[in-house]
């Protein structure tokens, strides 16, 4: 497995350099005991309430793009404190990153009160999104009702030879994935306008449209 390694302290002062040194070889041992094929040893002194972090962010691009799979840390409150830790915990948890700790040698285990957070913020994430996902519904069935057309905004409809191409408003796609949401759910969303599409097809489509 590939991981990251993560070290922090909270002050620029000298001294602390020893504690950044120290988090690594700790951390570097670990990832022995368990195999793990470390891709960077990523090393901030900033204060862990700040979530705008350019270790953060590049930890962040790491795990998005698969390029590794576990995060390595002394413990929690080394990636962040307060808000920030939660915030980042949720986002771990939505890319499937497993955390492993040097004070627990081995994986970590969340707070009952930390577990219990995470479950809200979850279920209120969900919430939103099909709340967001309701107001798209109904606008786009008001827009039809009041006469849009959505074939006449579809991208490259005439250059697709053999079967007839499925229509659907692939501008409304692009707007959507720009709003984070799933080519599942944009899939559904279509589905219940009546466009009969699947998931694959908004894909290729989507793709399709972003190299024109």
């Amino acid at each position: 497995m590939q991981a990251i390694i993560y070290c922090r302290v909270s002050t620029d002062k000298k001294t602390q350099e020893t504690s950044l040194a120290r988090q690594k070889q700790e951390l570097l041992r670990l990832a022995d005991k368990y195999n793990f094929d470390v891709m960077e040893c990523i090393e901030e002194q900033v204060s862990g309430y700040e979530i705008d972090r350019d270790g953060i962010f590049k930890m962040l691009d790491y795990f998005s793009a698969d390029k590794a799979q576990c995060l390595l840390i002394q413990d929690e409150t080394r990636l962040g404190r307060g808000n920030t830790k939660i915030a980042l915990f949720h986002q771990l948890q939505k890319l499937n990153i497993s955390i492993y700790t040097a004070i627990n040698e081995g994986e970590l285990e969340l707070t009952e009160s930390d577990s219990m957070v995470l479950q809200i913020v979850g279920i209120v994430e969900e919430y939103q999104r099909k709340i967001h996902n309701m107001k798209i519904k109904r606008g786009m069935k008001k827009a039809i009702n009041e006469g849009y057309n959505p074939k006449n905004n579809l991208a490259n409809i005439n250059k697709a030879p053999g079967r007839e191409r499925i229509a659907f408003p692939i501008e409304e796609v692009v707007r959507l994935r720009s709003n984070n949401l799933t080519f599942d759910e944009i899939t559904k969303t279509l589905n219940g306008l009546g466009y009969n599409v699947s998931k694959a097809t908004v894909h290729r489509r989507y793709r399709e449209f972003q190299k024109t």
